[in-house]
């Protein structure tokens, strides 16, 4: 069975979950906003804005999750020797 974890662990890693997500939800927005562009623009034909729009809200997505995923996998890899991380 693994240790407890210290009060100040399970804070760093609820911050460390905040930070993901509102950064994901950032990249998201932002990269859905610029694929969506130029619908908003109204630079497109009518019968592509529908498609475009699901386009850019996958790619929206896709950013979010790429984000959450790196964030955390990075916060997650273990010390490396030379490099400083947030534990030493």
């Amino acid at each position: 069975m693994s240790p407890t974890r210290s009060q100040a662990q399970r804070d760093a890693v609820t911050v460390e979950i905040a930070f993901a997500v509102v950064t994901g939800a950032l990249a998201g927005v932002l990269a859905f906003l610029i694929c969506a562009a130029p619908v908003l623009w109204d630079v497109l034909p009518a019968s592509w804005r529908g498609s475009w729009l699901m386009a850019a809200a996958l790619i929206g997505g896709a950013a979010f999750v790429h984000r959450v995923v790196r964030v955390l996998w990075r916060w997650r890899q273990p010390s490396q020797p030379g490099r400083t991380s947030p534990d030493s």
